[in-house]
């Protein structure tokens, strides 16, 4: 059982930047691969990154590429997702999401219970 917790969601202006952290209970964090994702209001569920379980490989969705950068400190048990530049479009609840997986999926096994993040001027 992982338990996750995100926090660092808030209200930016366009243009602006966040970063969201997400912190596991387990010891054994660096066997899970991680992954972000959102849901605007209305809409699916939706991948924005993944992180492999060593931080070696990235995965991005198209509407974040050059934007957003996910890193992980496996020492903290900690999974960040850096979002620059953001945009209105990127208003939505974040979710982390951790499995032993590859990639990390809406299928994830354990998710975080969320974080608003609001774009607007």
């Amino acid at each position: 059982q992982v338990q996750l917790e995100e926090s660092g969601g808030g209200l930016v202006q366009p243009g602006g930047s966040l970063r969201l952290s997400c912190a596991a209970s387990r010891r054994t964090f660096s066997n899970y691969h991680m992954g972000w994702f959102r849901q605007a209001p209305g809409k699916a569920r939706e991948f924005v990154g993944a992180i492999y379980r060593n931080g070696g490989v990235t995965l991005y969705a198209d509407s974040v590429k050059g934007r957003f950068t996910i890193s992980r400190d496996n020492d903290k048990n900690t999974v960040y997702l850096q979002m620059n530049r953001l945009k209105p479009e990127d208003t939505a609840v974040y979710f982390c999401a951790a499995d032993h997986r590859w990639p990390v999926t809406m299928t994830s096994d354990y998710w975080g219970q969320g974080t608003q993040v609001t774009v607007s001027s």
